[in-house]
Order: C-alpha cells, then sequence, then structure tokens
C-alpha cells in the first residue's frame, strides 16, 4: 500500500512536469497542471500526517511527530482504562453472558451422545490425574485422624448393646444360634477321638481304658444329641438361656459402667494407631487401584454411570427453567465479583504489557496492524487534492473568463 501511494505521488509529479511543459503550447493542459498541483500537495500533507504518527518524517524532529513511541506509556494506561471501562465492567459482562444463554448451550451439549462422551471422558482424565497429584502420604494421615476421631473416639458400647438388643427383639439372633448348634453338632460328630484323648488324660491310671472308652462314647453321643436337639428346637431351653444371656449383656452395654469401660478398653486394645494406619494403607491402596481401573477403562461400571450422570444433567438443564436460572445467576454473580475484585488488574495487564514494549517495537506493531487503512489516507489525499486543485483552477478561470 505503501508503494501504491507513493506511485501514485509520483504520477501526480510526472504529470505536473509534463503539463507544465505542455501548457505554453496548449493552455488547456494548466487544468491538469492545477490538478497535478493539488494531487502532489494533498499527497505530501497526508504522507507527512500518516508518518508523524510513527516516527519523525525524513527524520526531522519536528514537533507533534513520532507520537507512538513518545505517548506509548500513556497509551497502554488509556487502553487498559478503556478495557477496563468498556470490556470489563460489572454491568457489560452481565449482559454478555446472559445474552450467551450459557446453561442451555451446556445443556444441549451435554444432552447429546457425543458431548456427553467427551465430557465424560474429560471428567474422568481429570479424576485420575487429580489420583496422581495427591500425596499418598497426606491422604493416610487424613485417613488415619478420621479414622480415630470417627471410629475410635465416639462410644461404641452403647450403640452397639442398642443396635444388639434390637436385633435380639427383632428374633434374628435365632438364625445365627441355629448356625452355630448346627456347625457344633457337624464339629463333634466328625471327632469323637477328641473325646476319647480328653477322658484318656483327665482319667486316673487305675481305671480300665474300657471304662474310659465306654464314658468317652457316651460323652460324645449325648452332646450330638443335645446339639441336634438344640439345632431343631428354637424353645430349647439352652437356647432361652442363651437368648437371655444375650439380653443382660446387651443392657449392661448400654448401663452398666464397668461393661461400657471393658467394651471400650477392647475397643482401644483392637484399634491402636498402628492398626488404624495399616486399614488406612490397606483401604487407600486398594480404593485408589480401583478408582484408577474403573476410571480408565470406558466400559466400566463408574464410568457408564458418569456418563449416565452427564448426560441426565444435560436433559436436566433442558428441561428445569428455574435451574439454568439459578445457574447462570450464580456464574454471573462470581464473575460479577471477579470483574469488581480484580477488573483493574486484568486491564492493568493491558496497560503493562503495551508499557513494556521498546518504543520503536510498539509503533512497528501499530503500524502493522493498521497501516494499510492509512495508506488509503495518502491515496485519498492525493485524489481529494487533484480534484481539489481542478475546482480551484477551474473557478478562477471561470472568475477571470466572466471578469474579462
Amino acid at each position: 500500500m505503501k508503494r501504491l501511494a507513493t506511485t501514485l505521488f509520483a504520477v501526480m509529479c510526472l504529470l505536473f512536469v509534463i503539463s507544465l511543459l505542455l501548457m505554453q503550447s496548449w493552455p488547456a493542459f494548466g487544468y491538469l497542471k492545477a490538478a497535478a498541483e493539488g494531487g502532489m500537495v494533498g499527497a505530501v500533507a497526508d504522507w507527512f500526517a500518516v508518518t508523524a504518527i510513527f516516527r519523525h518524517p525524513l527524520g526531522l524532529r519536528i514537533p507533534h511527530t513520532n507520537l507512538i513511541q513518545r505517548k506509548k506509556d500513556e497509551l497502554g494506561e488509556s487502553l487498559g482504562g478503556f478495557v477496563q471501562e468498556n470490556f470489563l465492567s460489572a454491568p457489560v459482562v452481565a449482559r454478555k453472558l446472559r445474552a450467551a444463554g450459557l446453561p442451555e448451550r451446556a445443556g444441549r451439549y451435554l444432552s447429546s451422545p457425543d458431548g456427553a462422551g467427551k465430557a465424560s471422558t474429560q471428567a474422568a482424565v481429570t479424576a485420575r490425574g487429580a489420583l496422581d497429584m495427591l500425596d499418598d502420604e497426606q491422604v493416610l494421615t487424613v485417613l488415619q485422624a478420621l479414622a480415630h476421631d470417627y471410629m475410635v473416639a465416639p462410644e461404641w458400647s452403647t450403640t452397639l448393646g442398642a443396635l444388639g438388643g434390637k436385633m435380639l427383639a427383632d428374633g434374628h439372633h435365632e438364625q445365627a444360634l441355629t448356625l452355630l448348634a448346627e456347625r457344633a453338632g457337624a464339629w463333634v460328630r466328625q471327632h469323637p477321638e477328641v473325646f476319647r484323648e480328653v477322658i484318656a488324660s483327665q482319667s486316673p491310671g487305675w481305671v480300665p481304658r474300657v471304662v474310659d472308652e465306654l464314658l468317652a462314647q457316651k460323652i460324645h453321643r449325648e452332646l450330638t444329641a443335645l446339639l441336634k436337639t438344640v439345632t431343631r428346637n428354637a424353645e430349647h431351653p439352652l437356647r432361652r438361656a442363651v437368648t437371655r444371656w444375650l439380653v443382660d449383656f446387651t443392657d449392661a452395654m448400654q448401663h452398666d459402667a464397668d461393661t461400657i469401660a471393658k467394651v471400650e478398653l477392647f475397643k482401644h486394645s483392637l484399634l491402636t494407631d498402628q492398626q488404624l494406619r495399616e486399614l488406612a494403607i490397606r483401604g487407600w491402596g486398594s480404593l485408589k487401584a480401583g478408582l484408577h481401573q474403573s476410571l480408565a477403562n470406558p466400559e466400566s461400571a463408574l464410568r457408564v454411570a458418569l456418563l449416565g450422570a452427564v448426560t441426565a444433567f444435560g436433559h436436566r438443564l433442558l428441561d428445569d427453567q428455574p435451574l439454568r436460572q439459578s445457574l447462570e445467576d450464580r456464574l454471573i454473580a462470581m464473575v460479577e465479583r471477579l470483574v469488581r475484585g480484580h477488573g483493574s488488574t486484568l486491564a492493568g495487564l493491558v496497560s503493562d504489557t503495551v508499557q513494556a514494549w521498546d518504543p520503536a517495537e510498539a509503533s512497528a506493531k501499530l503500524e502493522l496492524q493498521v497501516g494499510r487503512d492509512l495508506q488509503f489516507i495518502r491515496i485519498n489525499g492525493t485524489v481529494i487534492g487533484a480534484l481539489a486543485g481542478l475546482v480551484i483552477f477551474s473557478i478562477g478561470q471561470l472568475i477571470l473568463a466572466l471578469w474579462g
């Protein structure tokens, strides 16, 4: 564009020379000379105006030239203020966000198979990245603290006693007693030698072995029959006795101070700090590995559930206007707080960036952005100057003709 504008100026110079040489023989060339003079004046004037914005014309330090390099810092500050006032003000941002309809757009995207798939995949990738970033030692420390605060610190005895009392009242213990008696009876039937060994070890040496054998068989037979009866008869006295003992024990767990203290002592001996840490290590390791594997597998139950949740949320955004309005209001309120609190900082980024530029570099950057359009000023100045020169000369000739 510079070459085009300069070429047009050169054409005007050439026309001026030609018309100057020929107008003595042909006076009509005076009109061409006037147009060429006006075009040259317009071209030079607008060249000076355009060049003065970015540098000193011809290197001459003429006042009020080289504006960009001299006023770079003021320009950056003004540009930052302009951006803050017209782009980073809370009303402008709120109006643009409401016009964008982001919740509805999000609903359409998330409810589509492609959008839901991409969103769930990205969520899985983000979750896996978050798992990898977690410090296992810190996680274990937190888990151990949580286990201590919510498992060890609270009293167990009263809660377990109340739970046991409820189970006994509802008769849920009967199946456990039946199973216990059945398993005990099966073990007794399969191990008669244990009874012979016990009788033999406790019997005096002078008692004949045959007597020990008969006694062991008798005890084995009677105990087998007893356990069989206990298994089949829900009202057996032994089962009732065990039930009464369990009822008394669960009541003591809730109201007897000595029993409560013993239960708590057992709890603390069972769940020491080291045991809690080992429990946390095993639990966290298994959980982390399972989550990693499930998040990496698109066919896993977790990923399928995540995809379903994303799709359902997308449909809900489309169908639930109050939800969309609520999300939009919260988003706008959050952005407005951000703009009010940090708008000046964001605008300062613009001014600081411009002010940090090298003056010559800043001038070159801006000239590359707007210089092409500015060259049209030179071209228009040349053309308008030529027309103005022609009109002025023509009016002058008309006045002379009328006057003469």
